[in-house]
């Protein structure tokens, strides 16, 4: 029996964070704006089918990728090439993740059921789109971007606006961020023949289009708070959003060798402080 910790890593489980306060957005967005009533059950299966889906996502990249990471030095001791997970253990723990995402959106509605396996064909497509395309960046942004509008649906069974543009805004600071994460890898992408925005634009243009996609992002949020009459927490909130996105392209620009220390810190704290003061301001 292989320890719980080897999965939680082999999936970077803290990763989770990211979309996990954009679904708690969605979810209470539904509630307020959407006039959904409130179940902390209902609550608990939306956060569980986050997890569930992204960590089946996750585990299938690693086993899509694992004859890749053995030969990038970065990526090298990761666990399946470094032995300590199997490739069949890690697909079956795909397995198992999967099933357990779909069997908890048939106990929520039968929208977010019959939508499960479109989500589950994003998220575990988007592992193969870097073998052809380099928009996969945005494969990954718009499997993270289902978090709001899939809370908010799981809530109300229907699709709004608001939620919508929060999903967009989602798509665009991932994709913004996923590019910075990849000029890491940018040689070795170019000699393996895979495909990224550093590979094709190079570093100093991919600078360029990730801190384009983060303005959008902070602008589609923008227009969110203006149409919707949000209050002072929520133009807080994404003050202090736009002002993290900033500080990442400040200091990725000097040194790219601080995107490992600082990836999931600085874009969990932008995803967390923006959520919390927009769901603060709902509340208020």
């Amino acid at each position: 029996m292989r320890p719980v910790s080897n999965y939680l890593s082999l999936v970077k489980f803290s990763h989770t964070v990211f979309a996990l306060p954009f679904a708690l957005l969605g979810f209470f967005t539904a509630v307020w704006y959407g006039k959904g009533v409130f179940s902390f059950g209902l609550l608990v299966k939306v956060l569980l089918c986050m997890v569930f889906a992204r960590t089946a996502a996750m585990a299938f990249n690693r086993y899509l990728d694992r004859d890749i990471d053995k030969k990038n030095p970065r990526t090298l001791h990761r666990e399946i090439p470094a032995g300590v997970i199997t490739p069949a253990a890690a697909l079956i723990f795909v397995f198992f993740n999967a099933i357990a995402f779909v069997f908890l959106t048939w106990h929520i509605n039968r929208l977010v059921f019959f939508l499960s396996p479109v989500a589950l064909l994003v998220i575990l497509g988007y592992s193969y789109t870097k073998r052809f395309s380099f928009l996969c960046h945005f494969i990954l942004g718009l499997g993270l971007s289902l978090a709001p509008i899939g809370a908010y649906l799981a809530v109300t069974g229907r699709f709004d606006l608001l939620p919508l543009l929060y999903s967009i805004s989602v798509l665009l600071w991932v994709s913004g961020f996923d590019i910075l994460y990849s000029l890491q890898d940018e040689e070795f992408d170019r000699k393996e023949k895979l495909y990224s925005i550093p590979v094709v634009a190079g570093r100093r243009k991919s600078l360029v289009i990730s801190a384009l996609l983060h303005i959008l992002s902070t602008a589609v949020l923008a227009m969110a708070g203006y149409l919707y009459r949000q209050g002072w927490m929520y133009w807080m909130g994404l003050f202090l959003y736009a002002g993290v996105l900033y500080y990442q392209h400040r200091i990725v620009a000097r040194d790219i060798a601080t995107i490992n220390r600082t990836f999931t810190l600085v874009n969990g704290i932008a995803s967390i402080l923006f959520s919390i003061f927009a769901i603060v301001d709902m509340v208020w």
